[in-house]
C-alpha cells in the first residue's frame, strides 16, 4: 500500500499498459515487493472543531466504537482451509480457472492507479460542517473494512503457502489490492486532519469467528456489493460532476475492478466445493446471507444520508439499486436469493429502516433516564423482531451456477 509513488515508479508506469489483455502465453511477471505504510499523518485544523471526534493524538482519530453494523475484523479455522485448497484432498479444485485467477492478479491493473494529486487536500477543506463529518465518517468505515480484508487475506496467505502455493499467492496479491485501498483512504482522512493508527486497530480490535464456509459466503458479497457500490458512486458523479466534492471518487472506476476480480476468485473457491452450492444447507445459508449483507447495509445507509445527499443521491434509490445489481451477480452462482424485485422485500426494509432511527434516537436521547428508555425501547425492539422475520421468510428465487450439477440453472440448460 504505497501511498504515494516515487518518480521512478511513476515513469516505469508511464512506459508499460495498465491494462494487458490477459494471455496464457505471456511470461509470468511475479509482483515487485514493496513497502506497505499503514499509517497516515495529519495536521492539526479547526476545521473539526465541534465535530465531536476524539484523537488518541495529534492527527490520529480514536476508531469508532464497534456496533453490530461497524465493519468487522475477521479469523477463521485455518487449518480446514487448508483442506479446502487441498489438492490432494479436494479433487474439485478447478486449476485452470484458479491459475486464470492468478495470472489475472499477477497482471496488477492498478499499479499505477492510486496516485494522488494536489487537488485532494484543497478539496478536502472546503468541505465544513456537517457534511465534513459525515465524510470522514465514511472514510473511516471504508478504510476500516479494506484495512479487516488485507489482514484475512494476509493471513490466509501465510497459512496456504506450503499447502496450496498458488491458492496462497492469490490471497497474497487479493491482500496487496486491500493494502492499497485501506492507505489510500487512510491518506484520505489525513485530509481531513484526522487519520487512523491501523497498527493499533491490528492489536486491540476484536476479532470475529466465521467458520471458513461462512468466510467465503460473506466475502464474496462483500466483495460484489462493493463493486455495485463505487461503480453506481462512479458513475452518477460522471453525469452530475458538481457533485463532485472531493477526488477520491474519480478513482472508483478501475478501484471497482479489483473488488469484482476478488469477487471471481471467491465464485471459484465455492465451486471448489459444491457443497457450499448444491444441498439444501446450502440454499439455507446462501438466502441468509444475502439477507444479512443487504439489511446491514440499508439500515446503515439511512442513518447516513447526509453523506448520498451530499453527492446527489438518494439514499434509498441508490440502495435499491446496489442490492438489486448484486443480486443479480450472486444468482449467477447461489443456490437461492431473496426476490428483491418482489415489491414486498423494499416495504419491509423501509419499516426496518423508521424503526431504528426511532431506536437510534432514543440512544441519542440524554435527557431521558435509562431505565425508561430501555422500557421504551421495548415495543419498538419487538416490532424490529417480527420485521426482520418476516423478511428472512421472504419470497426466494432458485438459481445457481450452471457449472453446478443440481443446480436450478443447471436444470434450466438442461432443457
Amino acid at each position: 500500500m504505497a501511498l504515494q509513488m516515487t518518480l521512478k515508479q511513476q515513469r516505469a508506469c508511464s512506459r508499460t499498459s495498465a491494462r494487458q489483455p490477459f494471455c496464457a502465453t505471456n511470461p509470468v511477471v511475479r509482483p515487485r515487493r514493496c513497502a506497505v505504510r499503514v499509517q497516515a499523518t495529519a495536521a492539526r485544523n479547526d476545521l473539526n472543531t465541534g465535530l465531536g471526534f476524539e484523537t488518541m493524538r495529534d492527527g490520529v482519530k480514536v476508531a469508532a466504537n464497534e456496533t453490530l453494523l461497524t465493519p468487522r475484523f475477521y479469523t477463521t479455522d485455518f487449518a480446514e482451509m487448508e483442506e479446502l485448497f487441498s489438492k490432494e484432498i479436494n479433487p474439485n479444485l478447478n486449476m485452470e480457472e484458479l491459475n486464470a485467477c492468478l495470472q489475472e492478479f499477477r497482471n496488477d491493473y492498478n499499479k499505477c492507479h492510486f496516485v494522488r494529486n494536489e487537488t485532494f487536500k484543497s478539496a478536502a477543506d472546503k468541505v465544513t460542517g456537517a457534511t465534513r463529518k459525515i465524510f470522514i465518517e465514511f472514510l473511516e468505515r471504508s478504510c476500516t473494512a479494506e484495512f479487516s480484508g488485507f489482514l484475512l487475506y494476509k493471513e490466509l496467505a501465510r497459512r496456504l503457502k506450503s499447502s496450496s502455493p498458488e491458492v496462497a499467492e492469490i490471497f497474497l496479491l487479493m491482500s496487496r489490492d486491500e493494502a492499497r485501498h485501506a492507505g489510500f483512504l487512510n491518506k484520505a482522512l489525513s485530509d481531513f486532519n484526522l487519520a487512523l493508527d491501523l497498527g493499533f486497530l491490528t492489536k486491540n480490535r476484536t476479532y470475529t469467528y466465521f467458520k471458513p464456509k461462512f468466510i467465503i459466503y460473506a466475502t464474496f458479497l462483500s466483495e460484489k456489493i462493493g463493486y455495485w457500490r463505487y461503480i453506481s458512486i462512479y458513475r452518477h458523479l460522471q453525469r452530475n460532476p458538481d457533485n463532485q466534492l472531493y477526488p477520491l471518487f474519480e478513482y472508483f472506476e478501475n478501484w471497482c475492478q479489483d473488488e469484482n476480480r476478488h469477487g471471481d476468485f471467491l465464485a471459484a473457491c465455492m465451486k471448489a466445493r459444491p457443497e457450499l452450492l448444491n444441498t439444501w444447507e446450502a440454499k439455507l445459508w446462501s438466502k441468509f446471507f444475502c439477507l444479512s449483507v443487504y439489511v446491514t447495509m440499508y439500515l446503515n445507509d439511512h442513518q447516513r444520508t447526509a453523506f448520498y445527499e451530499a453527492l446527489g443521491l438518494t439514499t434509498r434509490q441508490f440502495n435499491q439499486h446496489v442490492i438489486i445489481e448484486t443480486n443479480k451477480s450472486t444468482e449467477r452462482l447461489f443456490p437461492v436469493v431473496p426476490d428483491v424485485e418482489d415489491p414486498e422485500f423494499f416495504e419491509l426494509l423501509n419499516k426496518m429502516v423508521d424503526v431504528n432511527t426511532k431506536l437510534v434516537q432514543l440512544d441519542a436521547d440524554n435527557n431521558t433516564p435509562g431505565f425508561l428508555k430501555a422500557l421504551m425501547k421495548l415495543p419498538l425492539q419487538e416490532r424490529f423482531a417480527s420485521l426482520l422475520i418476516r423478511v428472512l421468510f421472504c419470497k426466494e428465487k432458485q438459481c445457481g451456477s450452471v457449472d453446478i450439477d443440481g443446480s436450478a440453472s443447471a436444470v434450466q440448460l438442461a432443457f
